[in-house]
């Protein structure tokens, strides 16, 4: 039987870009898991794609998951096949630029392979519980000291 997952992500900046964080909840029956971290010098969809990576890679076997979001630029580009479609056109958008963040959307992809998915947008700053407390963590993780450089 395959594990039903749920998790929550967000991502925050404080300037974008400038120092950065992501926090992640997951949840499995009555399991729970907060993970959470940060970047120096990043932007805040880099932190949004970051947080959902970080949530799927603590992942250790083929699960499915609901994966909760209010990043409409994360949500989307996964729903509506935009990911699939850049890939395609070899990371170019349909008016022709480059995608931005490739490194991450190509991790992303590799973190979602196993699993089977389905991305449900949250109003952010609302009534979610999870995502206020992912909303915490991603703010605390920004403000920390020291935090390593955004391996772009």
């Amino acid at each position: 039987m395959v594990k039903q997952i749920e998790i929550y992500t967000d991502g925050a900046c404080r300037g974008n870009p400038g120092p950065g964080g992501y926090g992640a909840v997951l949840k499995y029956r009555r399991h729970r898991k907060e993970i959470s971290g940060g970047f120096r010098e990043t932007t805040n969809n880099r932190m949004e794609i970051f947080a959902a990576i970080a949530a799927l890679e603590q992942l250790i076997e083929p699960c499915e998951i609901t994966l909760y979001s209010d990043s409409r630029y994360l949500v989307d580009a996964v729903s509506k096949r935009w990911l699939a479609n850049w890939k395609r056109r070899g990371w170019i958008k349909a008016d022709k630029q480059p995608v931005l963040n490739v490194d991450l959307w190509r991790r992303l992809e590799a973190a979602m392979a196993p699993h089977r998915l389905k991305f449900v947008w949250v109003r952010g700053h609302a009534s979610n519980a999870e995502n206020n407390r992912c909303d915490e963590l991603a703010v605390a993780a920004a403000t920390r000291g020291n935090l390593p450089e955004d391996p772009r």
